[in-house]
């Protein structure tokens, strides 16, 4: 009966790290998650500074500000299975969830589906109580996202994509959907009781058999 929940419950800690692998440590990582999470550094070669998950997330943000993005396309980075992805890297300086954010990993191997629902507000990066600076790195695949300037503009990832990688965005978005290998919110102290954490995402976890 406690395999059975182990299991699930390392599951789970595997799907959190995948969405905020360094607010954690890589060491505290693979000890809690073992055989599930592989959390040393990626070979010379793979742009991720970890090895993600080979099951993507599927993340859906209602309403976001993305500040300060910058855009790396056809990156190269090495999943824990040991294939390869080639996958556009983006760099927020702050990623503010305003309406309803929802990450989901679907089980493989007879491991369970976890979602992340985050009901309303939430961040990843900005600034620590002291005013130092903190970063969100994203590996994926963004399918839809919508602009919201004087009018509301979708289907403008390519673009994003385009201007992102010259020159620093900051702009509101809906209806965000993406394919995501894995999210790292950085800061100077990202432990887990700390108030300062990078990663502020207040909602319900829920893991399906």
């Amino acid at each position: 009966m406690r395999r059975p929940r182990l299991k699930r419950a390392l599951w789970v800690v595997t799907v959190l790290t995948v969405v905020a692998g360094s607010a954690v440590g890589p060491g505290r990582v693979a000890e809690a998650a073992g055989s599930l999470w592989r959390a040393e550094p990626a070979p010379p070669g793979s742009d991720a500074p970890f090895l993600p998950s080979p099951q993507p997330l599927r993340v859906t943000i209602d309403e976001m500000v993305a500040r300060s993005m910058r855009v790396k396309n056809d990156v190269t980075i090495r999943l824990a299975d040991g294939t390869t992805r080639v996958t556009t890297r983006y760099t927020f300086s702050q990623l503010v969830v305003k309406d309803h954010m929802k990450v989901v990993h679907s089980g493989s191997d007879g491991g369970p589906e976890v979602t992340i629902d985050v009901p309303d507000r939430g961040t990843l990066g900005g600034y620590d109580g002291l005013f130092q600076p903190q970063e969100t790195v994203m590996w994926g695949d963004i399918h839809q996202v919508c602009l919201n300037v004087v009018i509301r503009i979708c289907g403008v990832q390519g673009l994003l994509n385009a201007f992102g990688s010259v020159i620093p965005l900051t702009a509101g978005a809906s209806d965000f959907d993406g394919t995501i290998y894995a999210i790292r919110a950085t800061g100077n102290r990202p432990g887990l009781g700390s108030t300062n954490n990078p990663v502020h995402l207040p909602g319900s976890i829920s893991v399906a058999p």
